[in-house]
């Protein structure tokens, strides 16, 4: 695996991926946590990143789809706008003993539910994302087995950015993802497109929904959404 770059995308927990199965269930993404996670050929474990020059907490938390202040409290530092430094080593997926707190049910008005009333079930992200590229659909997302889809096509298309949006990776540092793409939407969506051929955008860039990003590799392009960390299937809300 190469090195990380300065980008706060690079590998902290993407790991066992292949052409076959881009995202089977042992798949380690920046947004999950696994159990005696493979140790990187750099020596920094799956779930940890190793922090270069330029990144700040901030920007680390949003390229792995987590909070400032829960990367601060996993690392024992004394804030969310704390200084790091070129070559620490960060956790950046929840320990095996991270228990998010539950929000408190809320009935109409705001009053506290009564004992067992159900919380509403997570609802999708109300965004409109259009298709990175057009292709057979080579692997669907399913719940707890695959963290995305894979869209088939020619090698050298053009793969598009499905929103408008920042560029928070743009690399090779990630092994099974190869050539990679992740960018930002706002504070709750976050995409990523694996496995191109060649990248036509570097970190920060500002692109617009449509824009050419990369070049599709020989398998198809690996499109994955996020939305507040957690994986969802990408399909509903693509607009055809």
């Amino acid at each position: 695996m190469n090195r990380q770059r300065r980008n706060p995308g690079a590998y902290a927990a993407l790991a066992a991926l292949t052409l076959v199965c881009s995202a089977c269930s042992s798949t380690f993404t920046p947004w999950e946590t696994q159990s005696a996670p493979p140790m990187s050929t750099s020596g920094v474990p799956a779930g940890y990143y190793r922090v270069n020059p330029g990144d700040t907490l901030s920007r680390v938390a949003g390229a792995f789809g987590q909070r400032p202040q829960d990367i601060a409290s996993w690392n024992q530092l004394p804030s969310a706008n704390a200084q790091i430094l070129p070559g620490q080593v960060l956790r950046v997926a929840p320990p095996p003993s991270y228990a998010p707190a539950a929000p408190q049910a809320q009935m109409p008005g705001g009053a506290p539910a009564a004992a067992g009333v159900a919380m509403p079930a997570p609802v999708a992200p109300s965004i409109a994302l259009a298709w990175p590229a057009r292709g057979p659909i080579l692997q669907r997302f399913v719940p707890g087995k695959s963290t995305g889809i894979v869209i088939g096509g020619t090698p050298g298309e053009e793969v598009k950015a499905a929103a408008a949006g920042r560029v928070v990776y743009a690399g090779t540092g990630i092994e099974a993802y190869g050539p990679l793409v992740i960018i930002k939407h706002n504070d709750q969506v976050v995409t990523a497109y694996g496995r191109n051929g060649k990248l036509l955008v570097k970190e920060d860039d500002a692109v617009s929904q449509g824009q050419p990003i990369a070049e599709m590799g020989a398998g198809g392009v690996q499109f994955e959404v996020r939305s507040d960390g957690k994986p969802v299937d990408p399909l509903p809300l693509l607009v055809h």
